[in-house]
């Protein structure tokens, strides 16, 4: 009998303590895309996150052992992540590095400058302020849709609606934030 996705998830940790090198590798791959749109949601830039979930798998590839199976692999990652992201930010103090002035006047002319990370930063900020002013059910469907990455059909189920009222109630939801925050730029 053929192993479903969420079995094979299940034994991959056990596989890995076993010597099966795919195991983690397959862990990964289930795993990758959730922790970093955990981490890229949460941190100013996506090189932040990028080298937070790097840190999360080898966190989690390091520790293995004392992974004991009482919760999903997932809860367990993701707790280590979140561990992560406590802890980076506690070291940076919440202030952006600096560089030395000759690192900054070497960096190309087409990379985007200050403004353009300001810009961003202003920007996630707005959308932060007017997504926390929408309503409870409103808010869920923009974390399970932007965050967590799940189709309308899936968020439908963890819902309680439809896959047609999910549709509605986001195309609702979008054009609330719209009103908040102006049409997006072309």
């Amino acid at each position: 009998m053929e192993q479903t996705s969420t079995e094979r998830d299940a034994d991959a940790p056990q596989r890995h303590h076993e010597r099966d090198d795919d195991a983690f590798s397959a862990l990964y791959e289930a795993h990758a895309d959730r922790v970093y749109r955990y981490l890229l949601s949460r941190t100013p830039s996506v090189a932040d996150a990028e080298e937070l979930t790097s840190r999360t798998f080898v966190n989690a590839f390091t520790n293995l052992g004392s992974f004991r199976g009482r919760g999903s692999f997932e809860s367990w990652l993701m707790t280590i992540a979140h561990n992560l992201l406590a802890n980076w930010y506690r070291d940076r103090g919440r202030r952006p590095p600096t560089a030395p002035l000759d690192e900054a006047m070497s960096i190309a002319s087409d990379v985007p400058g200050p403004d353009s990370e300001l810009e961003m930063q202003e920007l996630s900020r707005r959308i932060r302020e007017a997504t926390a002013e929408l309503a409870p059910d409103r808010r869920q469907l923009i974390a399970l849709k932007y965050v967590d990455g799940l189709t309308n059909a899936e968020i439908g189920r963890r819902m309680g609606r439809t896959e047609g009222a999910i549709k509605a109630l986001h195309h609702r939801t979008l054009r609330q934030l719209e009103k908040v925050l102006g049409p997006a730029p072309p």
